[in-house]
């Protein structure tokens, strides 16, 4: 076969898929996303599948595959697991001028289904033959290439559709609890496309390594209880850059919605008509306990995590946290922020009725190379942070889950 490759456009016509094993889950979310009317039939199916019949997206005909189930189908495809039944499926497809991908020989079909792969509204496909492997290699070379920046897929102000994320405004990224590796592929992408970027202290400096050399770096960084770049000018340098015609990203540690003021910026951007993108990143309120072995829930264990902003005490007017309801917590509590007021929080818990001997860590650099955990009580979590002589930023983690100990 030397197949001519071609998009579809099957919103709204028929798609008959037979069999609704491994193959069909796998190819069934990119038909069903495509539009496609489809109508899976098979004696039983894949708890993924039966999920996709349950929730409406297909019909699924709960029988085995007969002749003239491709009546007024565009395409079909074949996934039995008995070959009989695909062959059968594929000759009712040639008889009917439908084209067919049969899943268990390629060349008994019409068509080949090409390893796929969408960035960003740009749908790749690669076609190798037999050869399924070298195919998926190639389209993750190409993907890999196309979210670092080395392809540039966008080459003119005329190309389409995410180019006006790059034209000017501001794209607001979360990037992460701290690994470099761990910002978001749309987050390293949009990266790479900047003219300025506003770092927060947080977000993870070896990806400012990576940027060329005509991107104007600002620190916009916040030092606990010292040196701060005042968030009204934050927000001053994010229109003007705009306005002058650049792409910034504010690239923020964390997610931007998580105790990150990210919201403040998108208002005051929109309230000055500069177009924003939101990229949303891993927040280290459940990524850093989870880099240390602390799930934040487990069943059986709890079914409840709540995560806090320690930037005030208690007793403070302004604090909106309602601490005696922290205290009747069972489950999990994770402070962040909170490293220079923990012996005030510790003990306004232990007042409200939370157990001395509830088990607490202290996750130090979280996800990085140098991270540390200090686990305690809660009764004794004061003086173990002092002991440690530990430092922001850290995440505390607070309830039964810390004990749990993992292979």
């Amino acid at each position: 076969m030397k197949p001519y490759l071609a998009g579809l456009d099957l919103a709204g016509r028929r798609v008959v898929v037979v069999g609704a094993g491994t193959v069909a889950q796998r190819r069934l979310p990119r038909l069903i996303a495509a539009g496609a009317d489809v109508l899976l039939v098979a004696p039983e199916a894949t708890t993924a599948v039966e999920a996709m019949a349950t929730a409406g997206e297909l019909r699924w005909d709960v029988r085995g595959y007969l002749e003239g189930d491709l009546e007024g189908a565009w395409y079909a495809l074949a996934c039995s697991s008995e070959p009989a039944v695909n062959a059968a499926v594929a000759a009712e497809a040639q008889r009917r001028r439908v084209f067919c991908v049969r899943a268990d020989d390629a060349t008994g079909g019409s068509a080949l289904t090409p390893a796929t792969g969408e960035h960003e509204g740009l749908l790749i496909g690669v076609l190798a033959g037999r050869r399924p492997r070298r195919a998926a290699a190639v389209r993750e070379t190409l993907l890999d290439a196309l979210r670092t920046g080395v392809v540039d897929d966008a080459p003119d102000a005329d190309s389409d559709a995410d180019e006006h994320i790059t034209t000017p405004g501001v794209a607001l990224v979360g990037a992460g609890p701290g690994d470099p590796d761990l910002i978001t592929v749309r987050g390293r992408r949009l990266l790479a496309r900047a003219d300025v970027v506003l770092a927060d202290r947080l977000a993870p400096r070896e990806l400012l390594d990576e940027l060329g050399a005509h991107v104007t770096v600002i620190d916009a960084a916040k030092v606990p209880y010292g040196r701060a770049m005042a968030q009204e000018q934050i927000n001053a340098q994010l229109i003007e850059h705009a306005r002058a015609g650049r792409f910034v990203v504010r690239l923020k540690g964390g997610d931007p919605y998580v105790f990150g003021r990210g919201f403040e910026e998108v208002l005051a951007c929109a309230a000055a008509g500069v177009p924003v993108t939101v990229v949303p990143g891993i927040t280290s309120a459940i990524s850093v306990p989870a880099a240390a072995g602390i799930p934040v829930t487990h069943r059986g264990v709890t079914q409840e995590f709540v995560v806090v902003s320690g930037h005030v005490a208690p007793s403070d007017p302004t604090s909106l946290v309602d601490w005696s309801a922290l205290g009747r917590l069972r489950g999990t509590l994770v402070l962040l922020m909170a490293v220079e007021r923990i012996g005030v929080f510790a003990d306004t818990l232990l007042a409200y009725g939370r157990a001395p001997d509830t088990p607490v860590a202290v996750i130090v650099n979280g996800t990085l190379s140098d991270q540390r955990v200090v686990r305690c009580t809660l009764r004794d979590v004061a003086g173990s942070v002092a002991a440690a002589r530990i430092r922001p930023p850290a995440v505390v983690v607070i309830g039964p889950v810390v004990a749990l100990r993992g292979p």
